[in-house]
């Protein structure tokens, strides 16, 4: 036995149940807490999700920060889950990418300065779990249609983020417990699927299952694998990094049964675009989705990925694969040693983790349950504004027309009926060209969801080999890009012989990591660009992402679908979203006869096929070998050494951010809210894009101006996403997103707001500031799901730094609710039927929200009343859920009560 399952098992009131876990030839795997071995038939009846979380309990079971009686919440969880119960969570692993890596590791350097500050031991700001960062985020589509793109992009990449990635590597050496996987290697998700994820640990003998929070909230794709693992803001991360458990709601699971086989045609897109709908219908914010059934046995593991990783968009914290025999084989595939495989195997089997379909089926409860026959899905793409506004493809044309005829809204662009039909002329390269309402203009083959199946990739090679068999071409304006999420990828595109007809077409690769979905799919051609802005076209991206939220692909396009790989490749060709694939051609072949999307689709047997003979282990090794040496632009950086980080006052990059200054050891307490204006007035659905844009960096906006006042030159602007190491940027790109609708401004489109004294117009940034400036806190009133999209933490620092003292909603995403407490910030809801509208607030009153000054002296979920100045009251339900969660506003923040207690150790 390890020291590590020693140190535990003499503390662990469950040390009894520690057994050994002997290999089939002789010797031992290791030790592990057996579940059987508690002999209670509830075991029997959780759902494999829940068993993870009761595994977790028990192993680290020490009376303190886990007790005997949360791992008998757990146990009870068909009769505890539809409580509310609390219980605490503590993760194997940590996951992140650079854009929220790098704020993760500028807020633990910051930590450390703030315990030298107090007199504590810096070094005990120290990741205690695995910490494993991606730099994925940082690539954008400068160059593309072009074999050279990806060297080209990837040397752009490195001058504008050499200080972002000194930076992370400075991390990697100053910080215990992480590792670093350099630029260019890849999209985190299918990196962590591929390579970094253990499914189980063997950490110093001890054994026990792979679980992982990550601060993207893509994270979910891991749980195609069987790996329990979802998307937490960073701030909750860092304070999992540090050792403290998560304080989570015990949640339901929803089995969802999978039944019959995907008929041929059918692409891992277009069911996951029809689970997104249905469990988004259903409603599963807070909850666990767990898939079974005899369908599974027809389910390629990135295929389950593929339905996991959109978690975010229907709304679940996990859509959970356990581990069988199709997660052993992958393993085995992607280059997981025969050795580990079997431990894995024997581990799961022993602890009841494992499903084995020749076996009788379980006695498995579930909170709620759904079914879905595999063969009723058909061929879809969703948009133009939300990942779960799905369109079947045969009533796309019609769908379109409906969008331009309807009113603004997620499905409307309310475009004039004697303007529908209109043709832009322009001139392209000294050729003549023309755009409608509805042309393609962006076509990218992108983003986690869909980059790590090799079925729909290759799927998108064999529509570009047809097409270019039959002469059928892409338009020389539209921006055609592959951003595969591995190396892997690229070796089995070539050796299908496949990669030559994607880069004839335009889709040649642009480099690895996030791309179009995140934001980065760099400028359009700027006659395309003139002509859309001047004639106020709406012009149409289509892309293999997952998000697809006005004005963060691209600014300049409206209208956003996510597809499949090979339907891209088609809309590509097809120049247009405004298209019935059923009974209009795509193009016109090189014999002048009409070629149809028939033509150009393949069945399932010739994808089949190719995958068989393409995708093989030693591709797998051979890429993560690579990996681990890093690549020569990497290897090049200097780094200065020392655990303290010696901060630039002149960067524009990286920046010691004010959450510390003036701390002290004593908690300021709970505050409320005293005559605050409203900073903002929305309505339903404001995303985390809308909050904390990732994007481009508007040259008229308040962050420009802050760059440009210090010599930084348009061009080398970079992203938001970039900057997320200088606080004095994110501040100001608070709300700056240019598609945001704000009450205030009457109809008016754009991040700006009314400063209610002066009655002055100004940017979000300067009306805050001079709110500040008055002594003013403020509010945000907004409607419901408040802070859905990414686990961006920017989007609950940002409004902290501009003043907001509370956000007032009809409800909010789980992760983002998280992070505003985690920054201090109060989250309250409307009650049910209520919001401004039916109370007839109007946003110009003040508001004042009265809290006790003890914190035992308010509940989690207690209604709070709220009053203005203009006699109008109202009773809200104050969104702390949990009594950590009151313990962090005590402390001002998560970060906050981490220090305080680590000096009290």
């Amino acid at each position: 036995m390890g020291t590590y399952s020693l140190q535990l098992s003499s503390e662990n009131p469950f040390r009894s149940i520690l057994k050994t876990l002997e290999k089939p030839d002789g010797g031992e795997f290791g030790n592990y807490y057996s579940l059987p071995a508690l002999n209670d038939p509830r075991i029997d009846k959780l759902p494999y999700s829940i068993r993870i979380l009761l595994e977790s309990a028990i192993r680290n079971c020490d009376e303190f920060q886990v007790k005997s009686k949360d791992v008998e919440k757990i146990l009870d969880w068909e009769n505890t889950s539809p409580k509310q119960v609390e219980i605490p969570f503590k993760p194997a692993r940590v996951l992140l990418q650079d854009f929220t890596g790098v704020p993760a590791v500028v807020d633990l350097a910051c930590m450390r300065d703030a315990m030298n500050n107090l007199g504590g031991d810096s070094n005990m700001i120290n990741p205690l779990v695995p910490v494993d960062l991606v730099i994925d985020h940082s690539v954008q589509v400068d160059v593309a249609r072009s074999e050279n793109a990806v060297q080209a992009n990837m040397e752009l990449e490195f001058q504008r983020n050499n200080e972002r990635f000194a930076f992370l590597k400075w991390g990697s050496n100053a910080f215990d417990n992480m590792l670093v996987v350099p630029p260019g290697s890849g999209i985190v998700h299918q990196v962590n699927l591929e390579y970094l994820a253990r499914v189980v640990f063997n950490t110093n003998g001890l054994l026990y299952p792979d679980s992982v929070v990550g601060t993207d909230s893509h994270t979910t794709m891991i749980d195609g694998l069987g790996v329990a693992g979802w998307g937490v803001g960073g701030i909750e991360a860092e304070a999992t990094m540090l050792g403290q458990p998560m304080s989570m709601v015990l949640p339901g699971v929803v089995g969802f049964k999978l039944t019959g086989k995907l008929r041929d045609g059918m692409t891992a897109t277009d069911l996951v675009l029809t689970v997104t709908q249905m469990l988004r219908k259903h409603g599963v914010v807070g909850k666990f989705v767990e898939f079974y059934g005899e369908g599974m046995r027809e389910l390629s593991l990135a295929d389950r990925a593929t339905i996991a990783n959109m978690s975010p968009e229907y709304g679940a914290t996990m859509g959970f694969f356990p581990v069988d025999h199709v997660t052993l084989q992958y393993l085995k595939l992607t280059g997981r040693s025969d050795e580990t495989v079997s431990m894995i195997e024997a581990y799961l089997r022993a602890n009841k983790m494992f499903v084995d379909y020749s076996e009788p089926e379980s006695k498995t409860v579930y909170s709620a349950n759904l079914e879905l026959n595999l063969e009723d899905v058909e061929p879809c793409i969703s948009g133009p504004k939300r990942p779960h506004d799905r369109v079947p493809l045969k009533e796309m044309k019609a769908d379109w027309h409906s969008c331009l005829d309807n009113r603004v809204g997620f499905k409307g662009f309310a475009v004039p009926k004697e303007a529908q039909s209109k043709a832009v002329e322009f001139n392209f390269n000294g050729t003549p060209a023309q755009l409608r309402h509805g042309d393609v203009v962006i076509a990218a083959i992108t983003s986690c969801t869909n980059t790590s199946n090799p079925s729909v990739m290759l799927g998108a090679a064999l529509v570009a080999k047809k097409a270019c068999e039959l002469g059928l071409e892409v338009k020389p304006w539209i921006k055609t890009s592959l951003a595969p999420g591995s190396g892997v990828v690229t070796k089995y595109l070539a050796k299908s012989g496949l990669q030559k007809y994607l880069n004839q077409l335009g889709f040649s690769v642009v480099g690895y990591g996030c791309t179009t979905c995140i934001g980065n799919s760099g400028d359009i051609h700027e006659a395309v660009a003139s002509a859309i802005v001047d004639n106020d076209l709406v012009a149409s991206a289509v892309l293999s992402g997952n998000r697809n939220f006005e004005g963060r692909v691209h600014p300049l396009t409206r209208a956003n679908y996510l597809a499949s790989p090979p339907l891209v490749v088609a809309y590509a060709l097809a120049g247009t979203v405004d298209i019935d694939f059923e009974t209009e051609p795509i193009g016109t072949g090189k014999d002048g006869k009409q070629i149809f999307f028939r033509d150009i689709w393949p069945s399932n047997k010739e994808v089949a096929e190719v995958v068989q003979a393409s995708v093989l282990p030693d591709m797998f090794k051979a890429t993560y070998e690579a990996i681990t040496k890093g690549n020569s632009m990497w290897n090049e950086l200097s780094v200065a050494s020392g655990t303290l980080y010696e901060w630039d006052p002149k960067s524009t990059y990286i920046h010691e951010p004010p959450y510390f200054k003036g701390m002290t050891m004593s908690p300021p307490g709970p505050h409320g809210v005293k005559d605050a204006y409203c900073l903002l007035n929305f309505g339903d659905s404001i995303t985390t894009d809308h909050i904390s844009p990732a994007g481009s960096i508007h040259k008229d906006s308040p962050a420009a101006k802050y760059l440009m006042e210090r010599g930084v030159d348009r061009r080398d602007f970079n992203s938001y996403g970039s900057r997320r190491g200088n606080d004095e940027i994110m501040a100001r790109g608070t709300f700056a997103n240019i598609r945001i609708v704000n009450k205030h401004l009457k109809g008016e489109v754009g991040p700006k707001t009314v400063h209610i004294p002066s009655g002055e117009k100004l940017s979000v940034f300067d009306a805050a500031m001079k709110y500040r400036n008055e002594g003013r806190d403020t509010i945000i009133l907004a409607g419901a799901e408040y802070g859905s999209g990414s686990s961006r933490d920017w989007a609950a620092k940002g409004p902290m730094l501009l003043g907001v003292k509370a956000v007032i909603s009809k409800s909010f995403e789980r992760i983002h609710r998280s992070n505003l407490v985690g920054m201090g910030i109060i989250p309250l809801c409307f009650k049910t039927g209520e919001d401004a509208e039916t109370l007839g607030l109007t946003g110009e009153e003040l508001y004042t929200i009265e809290l006790p000054n003890n914190v035992s002296e308010i509940k989690p979920g207690q209604d709070v009343t709220v009053i203005t100045n203009n006699g109008k009251s109202f009773t809200s339900t104050l969104r702390f859920d949990t009594e950590v969660e009151l313990a962090y506003f005590n402390h001002g923040g998560i970060l906050q009560y981490v220090i305080r207690n680590l000096i009290k150790q």
